[in-house]
């Protein structure tokens, strides 16, 4: 825990005055400029990680979700990996109960609104105007609760293990900002809150490869690019895991704690962010045949052996992640001229690679 804890401080750069990182954002270009060796990309560093720095990702996470072929025939395959504890697990676990009963299959993609979302679910659901039935529920579905969208450092349950290292994380966190429930919110001319000013809270930062914001009281899942959600109806209303959708343009943070994110795509976004938008209210298609089919969803883990896709992340408590993060932020590569000197969170995404098979 104490290297995330470190690296995290690194990359976030939290505590450092920004007089501080000018200082060493120059040291560096000048280093630079005196061996005539270009600084790297964000892609370069990551491309030098170590192979200790990737951890795998269960295929007990992952979903595979397969899309009618596309105009051409082409197979359109959408893999989502789950959040892991202490988040959203209610519906996560329904999520598994859906794929595991075949109830997703054969639903379709109801909604594409332009910079928003793609949605998809039983296109009966909720439907005045179609004339068909809603599928029904499948058995052993838990229930969800609105009070989970975020997860309170002093509720978190001891006893299991994902959320007693999650608080650690934070209580860590904390400390070592020199972050406390009681501080003054820092206004954004703070030079230590450049990587951590945020309009919907207090502070953010990485725990095992997921982007998370905080009140310095409960923290939460963002609404970046690609993150997968459980559709609803009004409070209390939580929704099942039975209709979802995918962020396909500019962060929507205000739906951060006001909805249940479950995970985030992590191979073949393309195959929903490039499907016509919807003429609707919302981006819903007017026309039923418009609705695109989804074949199949599967819990990787389930699949042959064969068929499982492999994929691992750049651990966020890694060294190669600090350079990543700071890279990110201030921009030395050759195609730009002024570093930018911070970074929203969600422009700090997670690299996620497929392993060959």
């Amino acid at each position: 825990m104490t290297k995330h804890l470190i690296s995290l401080a690194a990359a976030l750069a939290l505590a450092a005055p920004l007089a501080a990182q000018d200082e060493n954002s120059r040291s560096s270009s000048e280093a630079v400029a005196q061996t005539n060796i270009p600084a790297p990309s964000p892609n370069q560093i990551v491309e030098q990680a170590d192979a200790e720095e990737w951890v795998p990702i269960a295929p007990e996470d992952l979903l595979v979700m397969t899309l009618a072929p596309d105009a051409e025939g082409n197979e359109r395959k959408v893999v989502i990996q789950l959040m892991p504890a202490p988040f959203s697990e209610a519906w996560t676990a329904n999520i598994r109960t859906f794929a595991r009963s075949g109830w997703y299959d054969d639903i379709t993609v109801n909604r594409v609104q332009d910079n928003y979302v793609v949605q998809w679910g039983d296109a009966n659901y909720d439907n005045p105007e179609s004339e068909g039935e809603p599928k029904e529920l499948p058995a052993g579905l838990g229930k969800t609760d609105e009070n989970d969208y975020a997860v309170s450092f002093e509720d978190a349950d001891q006893q299991f293990v994902g959320r007693r290292q999650f608080r650690i994380f934070w209580e860590n966190f904390r400390e070592a900002n020199g972050l406390s429930v009681n501080d003054v919110y820092r206004s954004s001319h703070d030079d230590r809150q450049k990587f951590s000013d945020d309009a919907y809270a207090r502070a953010w930062a990485f725990h095992e490869g997921w982007p998370y914001a905080t009140d310095l009281k409960e923290a939460w899942p963002i609404h970046c690019y690609g993150m997968v959600g459980v559709g609803r109806n009004y409070s209390p209303d939580a929704g099942t895991g039975a209709e979802l959708y995918t962020v396909i343009g500019h962060a929507p943070r205000h739906l951060d704690r006001n909805i249940a994110l479950v995970g985030r795509i992590v191979e073949g976004i393309e195959h929903l962010s490039s499907l016509p938008r919807g003429k609707g209210q919302l981006g819903f298609y007017e026309d039923e045949s418009r609705r695109k089919p989804i074949l199949t969803v599967r819990v990787a883990s389930d699949l042959n052996a064969a068929e499982q896709p492999l994929f691992e992340y750049l651990d966020s408590g890694s060294k190669t992640f600090a350079r990543y993060a700071e890279a990110r932020a201030n921009r030395r590569d050759p195609f730009f001229n002024v570093p930018a000197g911070g970074a929203d969170v969600c422009n700090v995404t997670v690299p996620i690679r497929r392993v060959a098979e």
